[in-house]
């Protein structure tokens, strides 16, 4: 790259690169919403997909402790109060909890990591060091995915719904806000980068930045569809259907 994009030129490469590297085109997340998939495979993926949640306000902290102004910050820091929760209110991770509880995995098992599959810890833990190491422009454009969020939400969840009998509505209460706060985080983000974006480099820096966060949610179902799906080779050491169950299913 050579020339400078006009700010609506840099939002169209990144709308482009959702419309064609988002992760709701992959072949477990069509499964997934289509009820293609047995109970097993759903809780294969509701315990993966915790550790990624889980870390969600640890990669925030990073991106909040290199923020240079008071407003900045607290925009930022809600990310944060989202995930974690307050004391009067369940945050996001609580209501993942609530969907792993619903889907009857042991919730101490869920919380401990334990059983999650290697290429999943590999993708999340990937995503905190480049969020901690590369600048703060790149780790904010790292978010941008929820760009594309909130009309996927709502496809799952209503696929979920119809075709999964030991799915509820409070089972999936995670979902409930996400549409809404994804797009105010999102259009926080997509200012922020429009803005601090000043140079061909720094332009395609932000282009990449989003190629690698949709990657990484992209490498946590190739995981799981060759674990539980196609070929079903499961790795030594990981959550096998039957194991940590409790027997309690959504009403």
């Amino acid at each position: 790259m050579t020339e400078m994009m006009t700010k609506e030129e840099l939002e169209a490469g990144l709308r482009k690169i959702g419309a064609e590297r988002y992760h709701h085109l992959h072949p477990f997340q069509k499964l997934l919403q289509d009820g293609k998939l047995n109970k097993a495979q759903v809780q294969a993926w509701a315990l993966n997909r915790y550790y990624y949640q889980a870390n969600i306000p640890v990669k925030d902290s990073f991106i909040l402790a290199r923020l240079g102004t008071v407003e900045l910050r607290r925009e930022w820091r809600q990310r944060i109060i989202d995930h974690d929760g307050s004391e009067t209110e369940r945050g996001g991770i609580e209501k993942w909890i609530a969907l792993t509880d619903g889907v009857g995995l042991d919730r101490a098992y869920v919380e401990s990591g334990e059983g999650i599959l290697p290429g999943t810890r590999f993708a999340v833990d990937a995503y905190v060091h480049f969020v901690r190491e590369r600048t703060l422009l790149e780790a904010v454009a790292s978010s941008l995915t929820e760009l594309f969020s909130p009309n996927v939400i709502g496809i799952r969840t209503k696929g979920m719904l119809e075709h999964y009998p030991f799915i509820s509505k409070e089972t999936l209460a995670y979902f409930d806000k996400r549409p809404v706060q994804a797009k105010r985080d999102s259009d926080f983000a997509l200012e922020y980068c429009l803005e601090n974006a000043r140079t061909p480099e720094q332009q395609q820096a932000v282009l990449n930045a989003l190629r690698f966060k949709c990657q990484v949610l992209w490498a946590q179902l190739d995981a799981l569809h060759f674990s539980y799906v196609d070929p079903a080779l499961t790795p030594p050491d990981v959550w096998r259907p039957g194991v940590a169950e409790t027997g309690r299913e959504a009403a």
